[in-house]
């Protein structure tokens, strides 16, 4: 089969070296993929939101299958797209159509979802503009810290947590009144803050079958415990030693099940992942987010961990015959640690030559932010690279995770050296 990746980060260079080891594919393409792919697959370059582009370059191709990376081109509707084109329609696209999309593309819409479909969620209200005097009542109403998400996509900044009324407040006015977060604001759901341990449980589904991929916990912050600005996610760790067998039990039976079942009820055909966002309070599950794609860095811990052929599961996926695929996992923990560019994730230079790679023997390097010119990679990006390692332990596999960096270099490179340090 000829196989079609769309993004550029370390997520699709994951999926990419994982399907470029299944005797099924026959040729490996990525749009507009990284200096990673470049090595196993054909980069092309088009944008992952350029559907038109993206149907020529399928058809020159012979492409077979599509695997959707990001958001963004979900949510726009390139699953939606295929099927309404007579040249593109047989050809299975691996992620939800736009109505499955909205799990994602509208925070206001999963928790109407997540609140109809009875799935435990921390309790909140939607408002706009027009009633915004009532959505202040509401934070009154709550404890702090007070949490306030845009309900559209707004790049992972959307979603802010504050600990003052009055800061609140202000900011609720900035989101509805003042556009601060442009269209993604103009509705904000207002949510009661959930204490507990945050992770993150994967399905791929068929719409009707779905299979349960490792838990991971990832690392937001740019700072050592856990400080300083949110970031798209410093290093993961999967699986969870604090998600025992007990509290898993319980995401299936109180949050997978009644999800997979709710978007039957609804009448969405949704196909592909499922990523859910889940606070551990007490050993029981509450639903933060969804997200209707694979996370990253959790990608990078989650894949490696996957002993079954990747593409044979898709197939299950497209074919709707997910039940029947063969799945195992690898028993060791993955460890991976992102490296970053200087000043990430403020203003930083990119262009900067990466060295050392080829030093590196017992992690797996997953590129995100790179490019080649000249011959030499280069950093193309905040997130530059993901150092992943398995180990018998957490403890083992961030050992050999941050062994391996000592080879890695570029000017003003920055990553965490404290990944798990809550798990450890």
């Amino acid at each position: 089969m000829n196989i079609l990746i769309l993004g550029a980060g370390g997520r699709e260079h994951a999926f990419a070296l994982k399907l470029s080891q299944s005797k099924k594919v026959n040729q490996l393409f990525v749009a507009p993929g990284n200096a990673g792919t470049a090595a196993i697959a054909k980069n092309i370059d088009v944008n992952v939101t350029d559907f038109k582009s993206i149907k020529s370059l399928v058809l020159k191709e012979g492409i077979d299958m599509v695997i959707v990376g990001p958001e963004v081109p979900l949510v726009a509707g390139i699953h939606d797209f295929f099927l309404a084109d007579d040249a593109l329609k047989k050809i299975p696209v691996i992620g939800p159509k736009k109505d499955g999309a909205l799990l994602e593309g509208s925070k206001d819409f999963s928790k109407q979802f997540m609140k109809s479909h009875n799935i435990p969620t921390a309790k909140y209200q939607s408002f706009t503009k027009d009633n915004l005097a009532e959505g202040k009542t509401f934070l009154e109403s709550l404890q702090a810290p007070y949490v306030l998400k845009a309900d559209g996509l707004a790049a992972g900044k959307g979603v802010l947590i504050l600990n003052s009324i009055d800061e609140a407040k202000n900011e609720l006015e900035e989101m509805l009144s003042n556009n601060k977060f442009g269209e993604a604001s103009s509705t904000v759901v207002i949510e009661e803050f959930l204490d507990g341990i945050e992770l993150s449980v994967f399905v791929l589904t068929d719409g009707q079958h779905y299979k349960i991929l490792p838990s991971a916990k990832d690392y937001k912050r740019i700072g050592e415990g856990d400080t300083g600005l949110n970031t798209g996610g410093m290093g993961a760790i999967s699986p969870v030693p604090f998600a025992n067998d007990d509290f898993l039990l319980k995401v299936e039976q109180q949050v997978i099940k009644p999800t997979i079942q709710g978007l039957q009820e609804d009448g969405i055909d949704y196909t592909g992942f499922i990523f859910i966002g889940l606070m551990n309070i007490n050993n029981n599950p509450f639903v933060v987010e969804y997200n209707v794609r694979m996370g990253d860095p959790e990608t990078e811990v989650v894949i490696p961990r996957i002993e079954s052929d990747l593409l044979d599961l898709f197939e299950g996926v497209a074919h709707k015959n997910l039940h029947e695929k063969s799945f195992s996992l690898n028993p060791k923990t993955a460890a991976t640690v992102m490296l970053v560019s200087g000043g990430y994730p403020e203003n930083y230079e990119k262009n900067k030559k990466i060295s050392g790679i080829e030093k590196v023997e017992n992690s797996i390097v997953y590129h995100a932010g790179t490019n080649q010119k000249n011959g030499e990679i280069i950093t193309n990006g905040g997130r530059v690279m993901a150092i992943t390692s398995l180990g018998n332990t957490i403890h083992e596999a961030l050992e050999i995770s941050y062994k391996s960096i000592e080879n890695i270099h570029f000017d003003k490179m920055n990553y965490r050296k404290d990944i798990g340090f809550d798990l450890v």
